[in-house]
């Protein structure tokens, strides 16, 4: 990993994915970087944005997270690529905005959806693992494979995202009025237009009142299509991972530092 040119002391708040970059995709967060994240939560804000819905961040991240005693307050989490925001207030976690699609718009999505499968002949697969759509509220979700897909399968699947591109990119001609992203191993990810992780990491400074020098971002889809791609125009510094053990040595020199 090539780190950018970052100075610990200079940042109040460290932004990062969830799949592929805290854990493997849709995998419970290990031990190891639970202890980390309390660490750096010690001394930093941190935020975790992924395409995941708030029950997958339950399900995934925040149940294993507790056994390492993390300071709640100084975390916050982003779903569906930035287009809600949670805090912890007391004894629970409080939204503080939620860009919900309305019926008309996932109507007209889905129905786009259907259109390019078929327009394409995109290769379904035979068998898929859990739902294929999944309304996260404020954003569509397709997965090639499933929604729980094993981490063998989604992998070798569409690694270089030449198979989703050739259905996003159809999708966003009949879609201009919403954002289309590859996310994750398998999947397309559409927002309302404009609701993105740049948009994510935009209302949490100013909620926090940071400055863009004081943020950085760290995922492993920072390329042209990928549902990190945005941060790159927001001002932040990003740092690209290749995985959970590139974060831990990140967070390893963020804490020593």
């Amino acid at each position: 990993m090539e780190l950018q040119n970052i100075n610990p002391d200079s940042l109040s708040l460290v932004t990062f994915d969830l799949d592929d970059t805290l854990a493997e995709s849709k995998q419970p967060l290990d031990a190891e970087m639970a202890g980390l994240l309390a660490e750096l939560l010690k001394n930093k804000y941190v935020a975790v944005m992924s395409g995941a819905s708030f029950f997958q961040f339950e399900k995934q991240f925040l149940g294993y997270l507790a056994g390492a005693m993390p300071d709640l307050n100084n975390l916050y989490l982003l779903p569906t690529s930035g287009a809600s925001l949670y805090s912890y207030k007391n004894t629970g976690w409080v939204s503080l905005y939620y860009e919900k699609l309305t019926d008309q718009e996932k109507e007209k999505i889905m129905k786009a959806f259907y259109q390019v499968l078929t327009d394409t002949g995109f290769p379904m697969e035979v068998k898929s693992y859990g739902q294929i759509f999944e309304d996260r509220g404020s954003q569509i979700t397709f997965s090639a494979l499933g929604q729980e897909a094993p981490i063998s399968a989604k992998s070798v699947w569409d690694p270089d995202q030449q198979k989703r591109q050739k259905i996003a990119a159809p999708l966003r001609e009949l879609l201009p009025e919403f954002s289309v992203k590859i996310g994750g191993s398998t999947s397309v990810d559409i927002t309302k237009k404009g609701i993105d992780k740049a948009y994510g990491i935009k209302k949490l400074m100013e909620h926090l009142n940071l400055s863009q020098d004081k943020v950085l971002y760290v995922g492993d889809a920072l390329f042209p299509g990928g549902n990190d791609e945005p941060l790159l125009g927001s001002g932040v510094m990003c740092q690209q991972v290749a995985g959970v053990s590139e974060t831990k040595e990140l967070i390893k020199f963020l804490i020593k530092k």
